[in-house]
């Protein structure tokens, strides 16, 4: 199926870009923060955006409750990368696969982000790509307690973000954040879809 303007003009722009290489991260903007572990482990992410007639969307997974790290926080779907995984791109596909059930054959990778370091120790490449529809998620409810989708032009407006802060061991740590509706999108993911909005910025 032929991508929709909007997907197409997408996916014409991460082909011009030259391969990122820059890195961004949980320590941006707070120098005082203290990593919490001495050294990264490698992941990848899948940044879903949903070719829908009406307009691309983001797709994003919540989090259970119950999880080591991250519990109950909105992200996209993504892991460690394990040994037989050939490259980020082959992580973020089978991470979203095992996670939320999307078939690969639903997905063209078109780009990504820079490297996000978060401050629990993950080096993350965040990997774009279009999701074709129509498709039929099944997601593992040991780690995903919903999937759901927002649309793109709402994360592009620059009104839908904020410039927030909490207090963490006696210093203020600042972050990004996309509050929607019932949702608060923060952390890592909303670090990565500022990226994703400077890169998009083009379109505009």
């Amino acid at each position: 199926m032929a991508a929709s303007p909007a997907m197409e003009a997408i996916r014409t722009l991460f082909r011009q870009l030259e391969r990122p290489s820059g890195r961004r991260g949980d320590l941006d903007g707070n120098p005082g923060l203290p990593s919490l572990s001495p050294t990264l482990r490698d992941a990848a992410v899948l940044v879903p955006l949903v070719d829908r007639d009406e307009g691309p969307t983001i797709l994003f997974t919540q989090r259970t409750a119950h999880l080591a790290a991250h519990a109950g926080q909105i992200s996209f779907p993504g892991g460690g990368v394990e040994l037989h995984d050939t490259d980020a791109v082959a992580t973020a596909l089978r991470e979203t696969e095992e996670e939320i059930g999307l078939p690969r054959a639903c997905v063209e990778v078109l780009g990504h982000l820079d490297t996000y370091i978060t401050r629990t120790g993950f080096s993350v490449v965040p990997i774009v790509a279009r999701v074709l529809p129509p498709f039929t998620l099944v997601p593992d409810p040991n780690e995903v307690d919903g999937v759901f989708e927002v649309p793109l032009s709402f994360i592009l407006n620059p009104a839908s973000r904020v410039r927030e802060s909490r207090e963490y061991a006696g210093a203020l740590r600042h972050f990004w954040a996309f509050p929607f509706g019932e949702r608060y999108i923060w952390g890592a993911t909303a670090g990565m879809l500022v990226n994703l909005c400077d890169v998009l910025g083009a379109l505009e």
